[in-house]
């Protein structure tokens, strides 16, 4: 034995003994606190083996084959139903991807939660807790899809101590993979992603949608913030019809900044987590930090834009996700 190990050895015996001395209340309170701890780092170690780059590749497998399934549907007559609203549209396809989605990613992941847009909307509970969660989107752009619109994304994220770990954005016409793991970087198709350079909102193209909230007064505060927007001025503002494929946009520097409300969790937790490895931010509306669940976002390519954008909007009463209404 070395010096060095010799040493170690001294203070791990003394801290056993000296542990062993103390009243048993005090042990108890010790072992608790070591316990909490290993819990925590458990919680942010990937579980049952199995590693996030694992995760990734299961995620980027099931989306490409719901993408086939999709591709092949827009073609189709469709039976359209609606949700909360005649403008909030679901399919056959959205269910059935969604069901061939989780079972998949359950056969690999039995011990891993979901929350999926089309089990949410059939009463199922939307509960972000700190274990690995699955949060999907199996058709992101549904009425671009029942119209025949090329804008359709599958977008999958694992979020994990209610962080998004794994993101994987498919645009399935346009046969464009995009990935992310959290510290990894962000790609399409292989190739690297790097949001924009542009700093003024005067020199910026913006992207953003109506949502299916079109209540007077909501579609009325929209509108004035389009036109502050425009107005302030910048180039353009866009709307692609999927909140996925925005964030994709942002985070391949096509667009310099997104922005909306009454989105959902299975709308941004994978590209959110494709602009932040792009180097971009996320924040709320507001400005402040950004809340998965909050119905509200900013994605944009440096801090200075999402603060001018913050300081532009009105904001528009939204819900929570995860709350009954």
């Amino acid at each position: 034995m070395n010096e060095f190990s010799f040493r170690h050895f001294l203070f791990f015996t003394a801290s056993f003994v000296f542990f062993l001395h103390l009243p048993a209340s005090r042990r108890s309170y010790v072992m608790s606190v070591v316990d909490k701890t290993a819990a925590g780092q458990d919680n942010a170690r990937p579980r049952g083996g199995e590693s996030w780059a694992l995760c990734l590749e299961a995620a980027v497998t099931v989306a490409r084959q719901a993408g086939v399934v999709i591709r092949e549907a827009i073609k189709d007559e469709k039976q359209v139903m609606l949700k909360s609203s005649v403008v909030d549209l679901v399919t056959e396809t959205d269910q059935k991807v969604e069901k061939f989605i989780i079972n998949s990613l359950k056969q690999q992941f039995p011990t891993h939660s979901f929350i999926g847009e089309e089990s949410v909307a059939n009463g199922q509970g939307c509960s972000l807790t700190d274990n690995p969660t699955w949060i999907i989107d199996p058709v992101d752009g549904t009425t671009n899809f029942v119209h025949g619109f090329p804008f359709v994304a599958v977008s999958i994220g694992l979020a994990v101590n209610k962080k998004v770990e794994v993101g994987v954005v498919y645009s399935c016409v346009a046969d464009k993979m995009y990935t992310a793991q959290k510290g990894h970087g962000a790609f399409c198709n292989g190739h690297p992603l790097k949001v924009s350079k542009v700093t003024e909102l005067s020199h910026s193209l913006l992207l953003t949608e109506m949502g299916s909230m079109r209540e007077s007064e909501s579609v009325a505060i929209r509108m004035e913030n389009i036109q502050n927007l425009v107005c302030s001025p910048c180039h353009g503002i866009r709307q692609l019809g999927s909140a996925a494929l925005n964030l994709c946009s942002v985070a391949a520097g096509e667009a310099d900044a997104y922005f909306e409300f009454g989105i959902h969790c299975w709308d941004m937790a994978a590209g959110a987590l494709l602009i932040e490895e792009a180097g971009g931010v996320i924040v709320d509306t507001t400005g402040g930090p950004f809340d998965l669940m909050s119905q509200k976002i900013i994605a944009a390519n440096c801090p200075a834009m999402a603060t001018s954008i913050a300081d532009t909007l009105k904001e528009v009463p939204v819900g929570r996700d995860g709350i009954q209404t």
